[in-house]
């Protein structure tokens, strides 16, 4: 069986509410990403969303099967250096395996916290999983190789999982 080799395209979207020593950070933000102890990934500086910084910022990081979560860490840079505004570890679960498949943008937001646990605002990010190779993710985490080919719809060439999700259609599946 072959190993699987993907990666992540992770967009940093924004953040909200941002503090230094209980006080509203005012500009020079920037996240850092790590999905492993040696693939590290940042965005670039923000110099004027002041505490609620706006970056859109896509980065791609290889993600190694074994990894569980994917660290955040939002920091600042001050006249003194960079200093660690507050982080997140995002559950690979949430964003790859069950019932979400490879390729699926996954919206997310996450409570940052300050090393000492205390609350200190919100990231805004979105998350898709690239896998590389002719080899697929089953339901059960088991990988499989992909290369039987379907031709329906006229396509050819895919194989691997099909995953739906039951939805109510019609009259009766309306919001009021």
């Amino acid at each position: 069986m072959k190993t699987l080799s993907r990666s992540i395209e992770i967009t940093i979207i924004s953040a909200e509410d941002l503090r230094i020593h209980g006080r509203p950070i005012k500009n020079n933000a920037f996240v850092a990403v790590q999905t492993a102890s040696d693939a590290t990934r940042s965005t670039s500086v923000d110099t004027t969303g002041g505490n609620y910084p706006s970056w859109n910022e896509m980065l791609e990081l290889p993600l190694p099967r074994e990894a569980q979560f994917v660290r955040v860490e939002v920091q600042c840079r001050t006249s003194s250096g960079t200093k660690a505004v507050a982080g997140a570890h995002v559950p690979v679960s949430d964003f790859a395996g069950g019932w979400i498949p490879d390729g699926y943008l996954t919206f997310l937001s996450y409570r940052l916290r300050k090393l000492n646990g205390e609350r200190n605002g919100i990231i805004n990010l979105s998350i898709r999983v690239k896998g590389k190779g002719d080899v697929a993710s089953s339901m059960d985490g088991t990988y499989f190789s992909s290369s039987s080919s379907s031709s329906c719809g006229g396509g050819g060439g895919g194989g691997g999982v099909a995953i739906g999700v039951p939805v109510m259609w019609g009259k009766e599946s309306r919001i009021n």
